[in-house]
């Protein structure tokens, strides 16, 4: 069984050794003079846990782990302090910004291995939770967004594929650092499942205007874009009922805003430019191009090639004009999707 892996930042080399010297064998273990070369470390590793100290030179352990947690990559990894100097003040603020526990230097090895022990147990059992409530909160999307697609039968599958291109759009938007300090907040997988429940205000639709074969009146697109404004309405109940968690945040920026457009011409509100929340800016790319490349009684689908040169002309008036950039550059990846689902 691979052993977790324990990070020691002491600019004492002395305390390194022994830290080491007591942790092998039950953990993997590095250790590192300096919270500098932690960080140049994290770049390519993920430790199970840090120890740090507090007191070093250059940056000390608080300013440290105040990056660490402002950093979504390392947030989750918990983090002990060794320190040889434990005042009230330093507890209290090192707990306020996310410490889990204090250890006193000198200190012995069975304190230290049963401290972090203690820790990693508790971070497997937050962890399984989690993974068991996201299964949960997986399932629920899926029969959710398969109501959606039962009812709204014109659209085939509609979700399945923006959800694609959805995925592919924010990757692309991680590797290219556009919109960094926001996506930085996000937990993507959350945040992708979320999208899943852009049209559930469709459950509002009535079936004769939802799946009416022909062009809808000025009347019925009325009545149509009400699904925006229903979704929140939707999603808003289910946080008044269960909570606010960002997911539920996430699916109602996805549901209210993506019919948004950057111009101000779009529905329900008319937002502008970034006023347009990201979630509805990177929806309307990902919705759009697939109304675009999918048949409806009123349109033929248009060619890959075709959908492509229309968002680019939209560029700006349409869309988000970095948005489109990031589009145009993962356009291979939009057309493997729709090449699938054709073949499928």
């Amino acid at each position: 069984m691979k052993l977790k892996l324990i990070i020691i930042v002491d600019d004492s080399a002395l305390y390194c050794m022994a830290a080491k010297k007591a942790l092998e064998g039950i953990y993997s273990v590095l250790t590192f003079m300096s919270a500098a070369a932690m960080f140049e470390a994290l770049e390519t590793i993920r430790p199970d846990m840090i120890v740090l100290d507090i007191v070093m030179p250059d940056m000390d352990g608080l300013e440290a782990l105040k990056i660490l947690k402002a950093d979504t990559r390392y947030s989750r990894i918990p983090v002990v302090f060794l320190t040889g100097k434990k005042d009230d003040e330093t507890e209290a603020f090192g707990f306020e910004i996310g410490a889990v526990d204090f250890i006193t230097k000198p200190f012995s090895k069975a304190v230290l291995v049963n401290r972090i022990k203690t820790h990693l147990d508790i971070e497997d059992v937050i962890r399984e939770r989690t993974e068991s409530l996201l299964r949960l909160q997986g399932g629920l999307v899926s029969v959710l967004a398969s109501m959606i697609e039962n009812r709204d039968t014109l659209t085939g599958s509609h979700i399945e594929r923006t959800t694609k291109y959805i995925e592919i759009l924010v990757e692309e938007m991680y590797e290219s650092g556009i919109y960094a300090d926001e996506l930085n907040t996000w937990d993507f997988n959350s945040t992708i499942m979320s999208a899943r429940l852009h049209d559930i205000g469709k459950i509002a639709v009535t079936d004769l205007i939802l799946n009416k074969p022909g062009k809808l009146t000025d009347e019925e697109f009325d009545v149509m874009k009400t699904h925006t404004v229903e979704g929140e309405r939707l999603i808003d109940a289910i946080i008044h009922e269960s909570g606010d968690v960002p997911f539920l945040q996430n699916a109602k920026l996805f549901a209210g805003s993506h019919h948004e457009r950057w111009d101000g011409t779009g529905y329900p509100r008319g937002l502008k430019g970034l006023d347009i929340p990201l979630q509805g800016r990177i929806m309307a790319i990902a919705d759009v191009y697939d109304a675009l490349v999918s048949e409806r009684p009123y349109k033929k689908a248009f060619s890959h090639e075709k959908a492509v040169e229309i968002i680019l002309e939209s560029k700006s008036i349409h869309f988000d004009p970095q948005l489109v950039d990031v589009f145009m550059s993962v356009i291979t990846k939009f057309s493997e999707v729709l090449k699938h689902e054709i073949n499928e």
